[in-house]
């Protein structure tokens, strides 16, 4: 680890990239958090990987003063008492136990697969879409019969709405981290075949329902309350976020989504998504939740054999893009 650097107040140290790992940063975040940032600014999945195999070495050797960890993509915010422990030493340990992550393709990263029912082009999204309309740009070209569903199909070169709701439903969604709102889990596409994209609203929606999926960039989204929002509604799921814990699911956290939890759904209608969000709350509906593993380079190697796939959608993609109007 290199001596502190003044370059920019706020960097308390740097490590260079050694061995295979990413460059580590450490950044002060007031007198009591610590941000540890890994690798560039870029989505890479690896790096998540990394962060929350990092995530789980703090967990296990936990030192006195050290109150809470809260991984993202590609950096881990920690809370500590500054009066039992030294930030050196903090990021000390920080360092020493990065460094002594195995490989990437060597990590095991726990992983539950969640699936959750969507119902698409739903009536609720169509309602603050209307609204957005009305009052907010009357002209906005992601706007289509209502929807957002069908600009997203020509942004990303898919014949139709249709085509892109199985596109997008067609690969598990890594959520790499919570945050914004409460529970709000940030996703990615874990299968790069299907890896849709989509620019963000301009402006922002003032208004968002609870439960809705939305799409900005390669990013998913479930917004856990009612809110403004930025992202281009796809459909409405069952809450991910409950502070009364009226299911048994929230029983020991309010918040559903964890970092590493691979998402999937499947499709509902709307009247089908009443039934289940009023079980939800009754405590009757059992959530789709299974513990699993990620095997990192199971799933990295899987990825090179798809890779001519993968490239094919990106172009086409890349094409659509150039040719359809922004926000």
């Amino acid at each position: 680890m290199s001596d502190v650097i003044r370059r920019n107040a706020a960097v308390l140290a740097e490590t260079p990239p050694q061995d295979g790992r990413p460059k580590a940063v450490y950044r002060l975040a007031g007198d009591r958090f610590l941000l540890a940032e890994f690798g560039e600014m870029e989505l890479d999945l690896t790096l998540s990987f990394r962060v929350l195999g990092l995530n789980t070495l703090l967990k296990e050797h936990r030192p006195a003063g050290m109150i809470e960890s809260i991984p993202a993509l590609r950096s881990i915010l920690i809370h500590y008492d500054s009066t039992r422990l030294a930030p050196a030493d903090l990021i000390a340990l920080v360092d020493r136990l990065y460094a002594s992550l195995p490989p990437v393709e060597g990590l095991q990263i726990s992983s539950r697969e969640i699936t959750l029912p969507l119902a698409v082009d739903d009536q609720w999204t169509r309602a603050d879409i209307a609204k957005y309309v009305q009052y907010i740009r009357k002209d906005a070209p992601n706007i289509i019969n209502g929807n957002n569903i069908e600009y997203a199909a020509q942004y990303n070169g898919l014949e139709d709405a249709e085509a892109f709701v199985r596109t997008f439903m067609a690969t598990p969604w890594w959520n790499a981290a919570n945050g914004f709102f409460p529970g709000l889990p940030f996703m990615f596409p874990m299968d790069p075949r299907y890896a849709v994209v989509i620019p963000k609203y301009n402006p922002t929606r003032p208004f968002t329902p609870e439960g809705a999926v939305g799409i900005a960039g390669p990013c998913l989204a479930i917004y856990p309350v009612p809110s403004p929002g930025g992202y281009q509604l796809i459909g409405r799921t069952i809450p991910i976020y409950d502070p009364k814990q009226r299911n048994p699911a929230f029983a020991a956290n309010p918040i559903l989504m964890k970092p590493g939890d691979r998402v999937t759904f499947t499709r509902c209608t709307d009247d089908e998504l009443i039934a289940l969000r009023e079980q939800v709350y009754d405590g009757s509906y059992v959530y789709d939740i299974r513990e699993g593993t990620l095997d990192v380079g199971q799933y990295l190697a899987g990825l090179a054999a798809i890779r001519p796939e993968t490239e094919a959608f990106r172009a086409r993609q890349q094409a659509a893009a150039e040719r359809t109007p922004l926000p």
